[in-house]
């Protein structure tokens, strides 16, 4: 970055942070690059707040990010980026701690929210009122733990294992407090 630039950015209060993490070893056979720009920018935070359809300031906006994953299985190469806001302020995360909660948001999407919307099928759901919605998710929710408290890495293969095994669904459920 040009140091005019970046002296004008200081003098304004605007911060940039840099990070990248790379797979030190692939895993599942494939090796993953991600990288993370995070602009700190009070009055493009304020613009940003304000450009939609209210016309309000987000009050909490802080910081806006750029994320670039780079995938590489089998010589194969994706590369997927994405925008992202928070309202972590500067001082407290910068882009190596940004990075570092984006990896472990996907971590919980992947092991919980994927397998509710895929195994579970629950986008489809035809529960919508009351607190009905509340109380199947968290019923999903106890069934993914109590399965993977068990030792269940697949979820699906264990719901097909427990089906036909009535007795032992109901035992796992009643062992669920000791342990």
């Amino acid at each position: 970055m040009p140091d005019r630039i970046a002296a004008d950015w200081e003098r304004r209060g605007v911060t940039l942070t840099v990070a990248s993490q790379a797979s030190t070893k692939a895993r599942h056979g494939r090796t993953e690059r991600r990288e993370m720009w995070v602009l700190a920018d009070p009055a493009l935070a304020e613009y940003v707040g304000s450009a939609g359809t209210v016309g309000k300031p987000w009050p909490h906006l802080q910081q806006l990010y750029w994320i670039r994953r780079e995938r590489t299985k089998k010589g194969v190469t994706k590369v997927e980026s994405g925008y992202g806001i928070t309202s972590l302020v500067a001082k407290k995360a910068g882009a190596p701690r940004l990075l570092r909660l984006n990896r472990e948001y996907w971590g919980i999407e992947n092991r919980l929210h994927w397998v509710r919307d895929v195994t579970f099928d629950e986008d489809r759901s035809q529960v919508r009122s009351g607190a009905a919605p509340q109380v199947c998710a968290a019923l999903r929710n106890l069934g993914i733990t109590l399965l993977r408290r068990s030792g269940a890495s697949n979820i699906a293969a264990a719901l097909r294992t427990f089906s036909a095994r009535p007795r032992a669904a109901v035992a796992l459920v009643l062992s669920a407090g000791s342990g």
